[in-house]
């Protein structure tokens, strides 16, 4: 059994309150392996942005313990956690050249001259830019001055790195670019990484784990697949990628699955989440990419009737909307190809998908709000 030591880094009932009354972070806990990659995703204001801080000691700790090795790093001034960072507005010196820059962290902590030369090439090197020593950061592209700032963080070979939003400020193609470069690195030199995003896509790609925050409380916590195939609750199952709600009612639990009186009447069979009572409310969660439209040769348990309203073509896909007997829209994404179908609208349509494609959570009141951006 684990001791507390054996931990690498662990969070044990933190809170965080700005004025003494509202808890902006509401009793997270965690435990981090080392080499792990964590990320800690969710809305504008849900709390992972605190987190961060507070872990770089940006921000004290109202109450709780963070540890490192099983030693509360609480009072631990910033400069002495061994904790490197990185900004989404990279934070690097403008009159240092690159290689100035990341000299700067080692000369800081006494490292001679000649150790200071052979680290500084040989971190250039890993981030590709050997030959981007004497230029300044103003004459280098963002994804460029985003390798130089991941460098500086690594180069003096931190207990672990944190990075706060590092892709924010990059279009989409050096997004991705930078997702692959950050993976790399994690893989070769295997540091531990803390990462705060509000993207989901660049959390599902990158992490070993994500924590999904939301008003402040950890909803889940788990590997990407895990996260997206099994939600533990309506708030992840939306936040996480594209999903269906259709409402419905309880008409019986059994053997772990729902059974789902829907609009228009009839009946569809959902895994059963958390909370459920028979005769009580619930919404039966289905990705776009998990529905199939009639006639298909898929496999399938559920069948239902909707009308068909827009067809989108996106590329390698086509997005389907259809419209269910209450009103509410539902998404069918299609691979763009021969088999793909065609529709006028007003026609009926018939939507298929499996059980374990499915999950009904409970349901009270209106949706899960999910909207915001990047934010602490």
């Amino acid at each position: 059994m684990k001791t507390a030591a054996d931990v690498f880094l662990a969070f044990d009932d933190v809170k965080k309150s700005y004025d003494q009354k509202v808890l902006v972070v509401k009793g997270f806990d965690m435990q981090v392996e080392q080499g792990e990659f964590i990320t800690l995703l969710g809305p504008s204001g849900s709390g992972k942005t605190t987190v961060l801080m507070m872990l770089a000691g940006f921000e004290s700790v109202t109450s709780g313990t963070i540890s490192i090795r099983g030693q509360s790093i609480n009072k631990t001034a910033p400069y002495k956690r061994n904790i490197g960072m990185v900004f989404q507005n990279y934070a690097l010196f403008p009159h240092m050249t690159v290689a100035e820059n990341l000299r700067y962290p080692l000369s800081v902590r006494g490292m001679s001259k000649a150790d200071q030369t052979k680290r500084v090439a040989e971190y250039l090197g890993l981030v590709e830019l050997g030959d981007f020593g004497n230029r300044y950061p103003a004459q280098l592209s963002g994804g460029q001055k985003q390798r130089v700032a991941l460098a500086r963080a690594m180069i003096f070979e931190p207990t672990l790195i944190l990075m706060d939003e590092p892709l924010g400020a990059l279009d989409k193609k050096l997004r991705e670019q930078m997702q692959y470069e950050i993976t790399r690195l994690h893989e070769q030199l295997g540091f531990t990484v803390i990462y705060v995003t509000h993207d989901q896509a660049e959390a599902l790609s990158m992490s070993d784990r994500i924590a999904v925050f939301n008003d402040g409380i950890v909803q889940q916590c788990a590997p990407p697949a895990e996260l997206y195939e099994r939600p533990a609750n309506a708030f992840v199952a939306e936040f996480i990628g594209e999903n269906n709600f259709i409402k419905g009612q309880i008409n019986r639990i059994e053997n772990g699955r729902a059974v789902v009186n829907v609009p228009g009447g009839g009946t569809v069979v959902a895994t059963a989440g958390d909370g459920l009572e028979q005769g009580g409310r619930c919404m039966v969660s289905v990705r776009p990419e998990k529905l199939f439209i009639h006639p298909t040769t898929h496999d399938h348990d559920n069948d239902i009737t909707a009308t068909f309203v827009a067809r989108i073509y996106v590329g390698d896909f086509i997005r389907y909307y259809f419209r269910l007997a209450d009103g509410a829209e539902i998404v069918v994404k299609v691979l763009n190809d021969l088999s793909a179908p065609e529709f006028s609208e007003g026609d009926k349509g018939r939507l298929q998908w499996l059980i374990t494609d499915s999950i009904a959570f409970s349901h009270e009141g209106e949706m899960p709000d999910v909207t915001g951006q990047a934010g602490p």
